[in-house]
């Protein structure tokens, strides 16, 4: 019996692939074999066992094409969006991996980064990482999130504006202020600054004065400019450390190369940009 529950479950699988389908939920599934959902956990454990099949979530699951069965599963974003929803959360796909979408490919991205409002546990799935950051305000950078067509559907990525305000924003996701500047040197020029300068009121001013110094110090000032309008709005910033890691031992923390007047940074370490 457990053997033709597990044949009937591949058989449905098959059936999804050749209809360029990777997701069901354990309610889908249920329903198309008239099974219940001890058969169906039965099934599907031999399956993910077998690398056929994964599940990312409770009662999300996603089919191993075989073309991905050497990766044990699919590109994220081939269900990223499908999860998103089962989970019943926004998100944007971001950082690292957005620039990476943008053009921005100096580095391979080793994550597959996600910016959501509930703080979420990361998802190895294959040779993939699904890493999720908190961002309670998603709502006020809306008009900085994008639809991308993916192969089977589409999901929400951050634009290039966006991305560069939230490399700043998290650091620990960003490889630190050399793959910043780096990754800004691709992006800079695809920054509607207009855009920036909207979504910068939504993020703290330090973030603000460390993406508009490096901007400038990149040879993009034309995209900063607007930003450091709407931040001179908000009224006088103070000083900022450009990497507050580089202060986190006062007996070690460097002197002081240069402070940047316009943006309110001190730059102990000039950033080393990778060619």
């Amino acid at each position: 019996m457990v053997h033709d529950q597990r044949s009937a479950l591949s058989a449905h699988i098959t059936s999804l692939l050749s209809a360029g389908q990777v997701i069901f939920t354990s309610e889908q599934a249920e329903q198309a074999l008239g099974v219940g959902r001890g058969a169906l956990l039965d099934a599907a454990e031999r399956l993910q066992r077998r690398k056929a099949l994964i599940r990312p979530r409770q009662g999300f699951y996603v089919a191993v094409p075989p073309q991905f069965a050497s990766w044990g599963a699919p590109p994220p974003s081939w269900y990223i969006d499908a999860l998103m929803r089962h989970e019943l959360q926004p998100y944007y796909v971001g950082l690292l991996k957005a620039a990476e979408l943008h053009g921005a490919t100096h580095q391979a991205v080793m994550e597959f980064q996600v910016v959501t409002p509930k703080r979420l546990p990361k998802i190895k799935a294959g040779r993939n990482l699904i890493v999720f950051y908190y961002r309670k305000d998603i709502a006020a950078v809306q008009s900085g999130i994008e639809d991308r067509k993916t192969d089977t559907g589409k999901m929400k990525i951050s634009s290039p504006a966006l991305t560069a305000l939230d490399l700043l924003r998290y650091p620990q996701a960003a490889g630190g202020i050399d793959n910043v500047a780096t990754v800004l040197t691709d992006l800079g020029e695809k920054i509607d600054p207009f855009q920036l300068a909207a979504l910068s009121d939504a993020a703290e001013r330090p973030v603000v004065q460390r993406l508009g110094h490096l901007l400038e110090r990149l040879g993009h000032a034309d995209r900063a400019d607007p930003m450091r309008a709407a931040l001179m709005a908000r009224g006088a910033a103070p000083w900022t450390e450009l990497d507050r890691h580089e202060t986190r031992d006062p007996d070690f923390t460097p002197a002081p190369q240069e402070h940047d007047d316009r943006w309110r940074v001190v730059v102990r370490r000039t950033p080393e940009v990778d060619e």
